[in-house]
């Protein structure tokens, strides 16, 4: 397992040095090295960003969203519950899972799902979205597309946490993409606990802004979403320019960001030090995962 600092300066020559670097190392063998490099350095604003919807395309199914409900997590703690799952990845991500930290960021995964009677299919689903969100994002909005190393070294890296969760039957990389798919067209549809805890993950998105923004974030995050997510959630039909204009907006960004020069330090995890806005003094991860029961 390679040391998080080896990532650190790995393009001094160029835009594309690591990438060929990537396309020289083991997809499966070195899945690890491939994910730190591609999650943190990369593309680390698009993984951000995509493992968020996912994140909020599993609140589309009725069986995930009701059980959220019924803990009250995000009606009650939203900004805490997002917090704990980004530094959980990212922790496993930046460390890797069989590192020490890693063990201890897996154990508090594990803890949390333990308490809830969750389906195998519905975790075999949640876990497909961390391996292809941001695939199809990338590739829809990334400053260049994925390799296919890249791709398959995210598979085996979920692959692999999924194993140490006891997430049971997962199938190969092209299996996985299918079902993942057929997953989202059986049970995607309109339930009142989606509404519920889509609301109150919206309205946290939008706090992220200055109160004079956060109608235009809330219509903005609508128009992003594909058709099935907004009326699995009963959200308002956004106007078609509202829709061209977020699209837009991505894959400026993703142009702005190929004329940028290669970023030298990683983004993923950054380190203890870190503070999320649901701990504006830094974490234990002793401190993160749902509260006990009252």
């Amino acid at each position: 397992m390679s040391r998080p600092g080896r990532t650190r300066g790995l393009d001094p020559l160029g835009k594309y040095a690591r990438l060929r670097l990537i396309q020289r190392l083991d997809p499966e063998r070195e899945h690890t090295l491939i994910y730190r490099i591609s999650a943190g350095l990369e593309f680390p604003w698009d993984y951000t960003r995509a493992l968020e919807l996912a994140l909020f395309r599993t609140f589309c199914v009725p069986s995930i969203s009701e059980l959220l409900r019924q803990t009250g997590e995000f009606a009650c703690r939203a900004q805490k519950r997002y917090d704990d799952t980004s530094i959980l990845m990212e922790e496993m991500g930046r460390h890797g899972y069989d590192s020490q930290r890693g063990k201890q960021a897996l154990r508090m995964v594990n803890r949390m799902h333990g308490r809830y009677d969750i389906s195998n299919d519905d975790m075999l689903y949640v876990l497909s979205t961390f391996i292809y969100e941001p695939i199809r994002w990338i590739d829809a909005y990334g400053w260049r597309p994925l390799s296919d190393h890249e791709r398959t070294a995210a598979y085996w890296h979920y692959h692999q946490i999924g194993m140490r969760m006891g997430i049971r039957g997962i199938p190969g990389y092209e299996e996985f993409d299918r079902f993942n798919r057929d997953y989202e067209a059986e049970h995607f549809r309109y339930a009142e606990s989606n509404r519920e805890v889509g609301h109150d993950n919206l309205a946290m998105v939008c706090a992220w802004f200055p109160k004079p923004l956060r109608g235009l974030a809330r219509r903005g995050f609508i128009a992003g979403l594909e058709p099935a997510m907004r009326t699995a959630f009963g959200f308002p039909e956004p106007r078609q320019w509202e829709t061209r204009v977020v699209t837009a907006a991505l894959r400026l960004h993703g142009k702005a960001e190929r004329l940028l020069p290669a970023r030298q330090v990683s983004r993923l995890g950054r380190g203890r030090k870190l503070s999320y806005p649901g701990y504006p003094n830094g974490y234990r991860l002793g401190d993160l995962g749902a509260l006990p029961d009252r």
